[in-house]
């Protein structure tokens, strides 16, 4: 286009510059033409009008002026028929000839007219042209030249910017969403290149999110497993080895064995599923988290619902402190649920049957504490628990790290130390929905339930209630 542009421009410039030259050799043929007809308009005679031919004279750009049909012995280069059009003209002509052009201009002298001839050589009709077409051809040259390099160098760019997008395309294709490429080329193909990163973002957040959604809520799975699991547990033997049984009593153990059997297996594949899942998103980073709000207090008392009575089954003795008012919270109550259930699952789980738990709310300073104490063996490496999928109990390990994901929504914390009870205590830290919060202090904001302790502890077992 830049080429073109030029040539656009030059060509119309070189033609202007032939133009004038001719414009100024046919302009000094009129200056001496002028000289000679000044001289005949003053009714010179002959000696007079040869005096006005010799002081018109001769130059570069034009020859002598010849007055034709004043003399009969003047002789110029026109012809017959381009005097005769010039005279019955009445006004100067110019006349292509060999060599150059004639410039022929009538005159009235007395009752005839004449007519002054004056040569224009054909060089100076383009006096300066050649120098000036060839100026022009080099600059055109030049702008060629230059715009070709710049248009392989932009296309070269565009090129390397579209390959690079196609392979980056072809790589997440073949399942690599870590790739990124450099947005480089024109506005256009860099635009494509922010948009394919932002993409790829796109596509490994999402993958990682429905991972983390499967591992968790696979291992939300654990609790109706645990549920069964204990009820299984506490059903008759299933030996069929030993003994003589009737043929009905022996279709019931082997239907409990069935049973148990198969509880171990949806175990197995429940923590197969968790593993895998979690092994997945180990370097992604957790997903952000739901949106929404709900009661403490109320999600307590109606997890405890379903807690109760399987406590009631085992003999545990329980309570629940501090989950009569209302106490919000900026988490999803699925998400709160889950995080209680994971914790309340842990102590039904790796506690024997009979073991004490507690629960307690407290609300200060700008947060909200919920805790779950138990009178087992406690947690002998609180940090190790708390990192996403460790466990020394041969679990999946998740179960602490949903309880940590829930506070890490409202700025809060997991932390777990030695329970007055004598076994573990899990404090779930959030952040108050309803005031600021002021420096975290795990027992300022727990202690004032130590002094509740004092009182007879234990309701009977299905009571939920303080």
């Amino acid at each position: 286009m830049t080429a073109v542009a030029a040539l656009v421009f030059v060509i119309p410039l070189a033609i202007q510059v032939s133009e004038d030259a001719r414009e100024r050799a046919l302009t000094e043929a009129g200056r001496r033409s002028a000289i000679v007809a000044g001289a005949l308009a003053a009714q010179a005679d002959e000696a007079g009008v040869a005096r006005a031919v010799e002081a018109a004279g001769s130059g570069p750009l034009t020859g002598r002026p010849v007055v034709l049909g004043l003399s009969k012995e003047a002789a110029g280069r026109a012809s017959d028929s381009d005097i005769t059009r010039t005279v019955s003209g009445g006004r100067p002509v110019t006349v292509d000839v060999d060599g150059g052009v004639l410039r022929l201009e009538p005159v009235i002298v007395g009752e005839k007219t004449v007519v002054i001839e004056v040569f224009v050589p054909a060089g100076a009709l383009s006096d300066g042209v050649p120098v000036v077409w060839w100026t022009l051809a080099v600059i055109t040259l030049g702008l060629v030249a230059a715009s070709v390099f710049v248009v392989d160098r932009l296309a070269a760019k565009a090129v390397g910017s579209a390959r690079s997008l196609v392979r980056a395309a072809m790589a997440v294709g073949d399942g690599d969403l870590g790739v990124r490429i450099e947005p480089t080329g024109p506005r256009e193909l860099a635009e494509a290149g922010y948009a394919f990163n932002r993409m790829a973002d796109r596509l490994v957040t999402s993958r990682t999110n429905e991972r983390e959604m499967v591992a968790d809520l696979s291992h939300r799975l654990r609790t109706p497993l645990t549920v069964l699991r204990l009820d299984a547990e506490a059903l008759d033997p299933d030996d069929t080895s030993v003994g003589n049984f009737s043929a009905a009593e022996l279709d019931r153990r082997r239907t409990i064995r069935r049973i148990r059997q198969a509880i171990v297996t949806l175990e197995g594949e429940v923590d197969a599923l968790i593993t895998t899942t979690r092994r997945a998103v180990a370097d992604r980073g957790a997903p952000p988290p739901e949106e929404g709000s709900c009661d403490v207090s109320e999600v307590v008392r109606e997890r405890m619902t379903f807690w109760s009575a399987l406590a009631g089954d085992q003999n545990r003795p329980y309570r629940v402190v501090g989950a009569q008012t209302r106490i919000p919270i900026l988490v999803p109550r699925s998400e709160l649920a889950a995080a209680l259930d994971a914790v309340l699952g842990n102590v039904f789980r790796y506690t024997a049957q009979g073991t004490a738990f507690e629960i307690g709310v407290s609300r200060r300073d700008g947060w909200i504490a919920l805790r779950v104490d138990d009178a087992g063996t406690g947690i002998e490496d609180p940090e190790r628990a708390l990192q996403r999928g460790a466990s020394d109990r041969g679990s999946t390990g998740l179960g602490l790290d949903i309880a940590k994901r829930a506070t890490l929504a409202t700025g809060g914390s997991v932390s777990i130390a030695r329970s007055s009870l004598g076994g573990a205590s899990v404090v779930m830290l959030f952040g108050d929905a309803e005031a600021k919060p002021k420096q975290a202090s795990r027992f300022g904001l727990v202690g004032r339930l130590a002094g509740e302790r004092e009182r007879p502890r234990w309701p009977r077992p299905r009571d939920h209630s303080e």
